[in-house]
């Protein structure tokens, strides 16, 4: 399993945005979609602001594998289910990251996103 360079994550950390695509079916890539991300550790989660329904998260889950571009970083990646045991540090990294944008930042936040919140790991 591959993870992501001290590098990489910084880029995560300072950067609002990541652009994320999965797979279809036949290989291509969909088209990249504009989404918050933040990290935790060694990790990088995404989340759904608008709830697992909605088609970019549908169809990352379902795909299971994708690609990500963030600071100047692109990386195939695997869409995980993160632990249960996440959620709470992660509203926080989330809460620091993007705090600024305050009426923004509870679309991506609180116990109605577990189900919308995605691990993305790098692939070799």
């Amino acid at each position: 399993m591959s993870t992501w360079t001290e590098q990489e994550l910084q880029q995560v950390a300072g950067t609002d945005e990541l652009q994320l695509s999965s797979y279809r079916p036949d290989g291509t890539l969909r088209p990249y979609v504009t989404i918050w991300t933040a990290r935790l550790g060694d990790d990088v989660y995404v989340r759904s602001a608008y709830g697992p329904d909605n088609g970019w998260f549908r169809r990352a889950k379902v795909s299971g594998t994708g690609r990500v571009r963030v600071g100047g970083v692109e990386r195939d990646v695997r869409f995980e289910v993160p632990d249960d045991g996440v959620h709470a540090p992660l509203d926080d990294a989330y809460r620091a990251k993007y705090g600024r944008y305050e009426r923004i930042v509870s679309t991506v936040i609180g116990p109605a996103l577990v189900a919308a919140t995605l691990r993305v790991v790098p692939l070799d």
